[in-house]
């Protein structure tokens, strides 16, 4: 009997969604984003004999946070539309965790809301996405004018 190509589990059609890249993707980073930010977050008030190395810990959970929220930037950067939506997605996890992380620590939004979070994540991915969408307005361009050079 030969098998089907998908296999069909209960409760499959709940990750439908998986299947495109851009959700996908911003749903893998998202995760990374909010399980660093978390585990960032635990270290620094949880874990007192490492505060001697705070501005180290803090550098490092920093870059890590930028790290991975380069990932769909490098993965998208001639695709706008999948870069923002990749992007959005992954910024919302990271400020739903945020917001779930206020509760429990609550001197965490005397800084920034959630909403500050989401707002800084957002207009960069936006800003990201719009100078990819130039770049490749201007490769379409540059590709159609140096076809047309040969006389």
């Amino acid at each position: 009997m030969p098998m089907p190509d998908e296999a069909k589990f209960p409760g499959f059609r709940w990750f439908g969604f998986l299947r495109d890249v851009a959700l996908r993707t911003g749903s893998y980073t998202g995760v990374s984003l909010s399980l660093i930010f978390t585990a960032w977050l635990l270290i620094a008030n949880r874990v007192p004999f490492l505060e001697s190395l705070a501005m180290e810990r803090n550098i490092c959970a920093a870059a890590l946070l930028a790290l991975f929220a380069c990932v769909p930037l490098i993965r998208f950067y001639r695709l706008p539309k999948e870069l923002l939506i990749s992007g959005l997605l992954a910024w919302t996890l990271l400020a739903l965790t945020y917001q779930v992380l206020c509760f429990k620590f609550v001197q965490l939004e005397e800084y920034y809301s959630a909403f500050h979070i989401f707002v800084l994540g957002a207009v960069s991915y936006l800003v990201f996405a719009t100078v990819s969408w130039i770049g490749t307005i201007i490769w379409r361009v540059h590709a159609t004018t140096s076809s047309h050079t040969h006389h």
